[in-house]
């Protein structure tokens, strides 16, 4: 098997897990919405909670799929067209980056710390996590999906 070869196995392998990221994200960004609206009895929380989670796997999504394209075309086919299309569709998925970002935290991206997909997420869930008594209030301390106990 040549190198070319491989990286284009490399490159497909990329897109497969962007695209599992999405169906997955989606299916548990659906079930965990539902979660706290149930729970909460709160039909807003709960679209808030699936565009927050949604939003942040979009993100990741969006990253593995510019990996992918980048595995493909500096590895399998460096010409010039290919590289010039690969320019395109990083800056056409960028401005997606920020417009998801934008939509996400209501404030553009250079206005704040920068956060990646994962912190969406992180952040959407532990908001929505619930209390037991004695456990710190939500987002204040305690076990969440980025800094657990």
């Amino acid at each position: 098997m040549t190198f070319t070869e491989v990286m284009d196995q490399v490159a497909r392998s990329f897109e497969a897990v962007g695209a599992l990221v999405l169906v997955a994200g989606l299916v548990w960004s659906l079930i965990y919405s539902a979660m706290v609206w149930r729970r909460t009895g709160s039909g807003r929380q709960g679209y808030q909670m699936l565009r927050a989670s949604f939003g942040g796997v979009l993100l990741l999504g969006l990253e593995i799929l510019v990996a992918a394209d980048l595995v493909q075309t500096v590895a399998v086919e460096p010409t010039l067209e290919n590289v010039s299309v690969l320019g395109l569709v990083v800056v056409i998925r960028t401005v997606l980056s920020f417009s998801l970002e934008i939509e996400i935290e209501g404030v553009a991206p250079w206005r704040r710390a920068a956060m990646s997909g994962a912190t969406h997420i992180a952040r959407a869930v532990d908001r929505n996590r619930p209390t037991v008594a004695g456990d710190p209030a939500p987002g204040v301390g305690g076990p969440s999906p980025v800094n657990p106990a």
